[in-house]
């Protein structure tokens, strides 16, 4: 299953057409995502898609036909920074979406960042205590990142800021390719 969570923070700066884009995803924050259910995603639970090469985007909206940023196209970098998932994107304004994603994040209205991701066989466990359930999350696999108007998880943010070319961030070039959007999908 493709799950979406929300991310830390979202910095937008913007120099010309090109835009760096960068984002953070607390880990071990507990967030109620609907009244009497709450998630809390454990530190290190996206390591093993962080830590490879294998593809992932930066999306408008969770939206694959929205990409912003990715990995084989050498825009996109993650890492786990500390207690959070950190990402840094180079966003072109040459599409549609990515000119409404600037113009969105410049009058305030998008501010939230999204995981999508699959959590791993036995990469979860959940408590309940009366009426409330408690599910943390241990491993999954990220596939993208998602710039949202509203994040599950406050805390999550994004920030946009003047990008010079000369400070571009060299990201691995990918062997493995895209995976597929799977049935259920929980949006931030």
């Amino acid at each position: 299953m493709l799950w979406g969570g929300s991310l830390g923070g979202l910095e937008v700066r913007q120099e010309g057409e090109t835009v760096r884009v960068a984002g953070r995803f607390p880990y071990d924050t507990r967030t109620q995502l609907a009244p009497g259910y709450f998630e809390t995603i454990a530190h290190g639970a996206f390591a093993s898609r962080v830590n490879s090469d294998d593809e992932l985007h930066f999306l408008s909206g969770h939206d694959f036909e929205k990409p912003l940023a990715s990995r084989t196209a050498g825009t996109l970098a993650v890492r786990e920074d500390g207690d959070a998932l950190a990402f840094e994107a180079t966003v072109a304004a040459h599409t549609s979406w990515a000119r409404d994603f600037l113009a969105a994040h410049g009058a305030g209205l998008i501010r939230g960042l999204s995981p999508g991701f699959r959590v791993s066989e036995g990469g979860e466990s959940a408590t309940r205590e009366g009426t409330v359930v408690h599910r943390t999350i241990t491993k999954a696999e990220l596939v993208e990142v998602s710039a949202v108007t509203r994040a599950a998880y406050p805390t999550a943010q994004i920030e946009a800021r003047n990008w010079s070319p000369e400070q571009s961030v060299v990201v691995p070039t990918l062997v493995s390719g895209l995976h597929r959007t799977l049935n259920r999908w929980r949006p931030a």
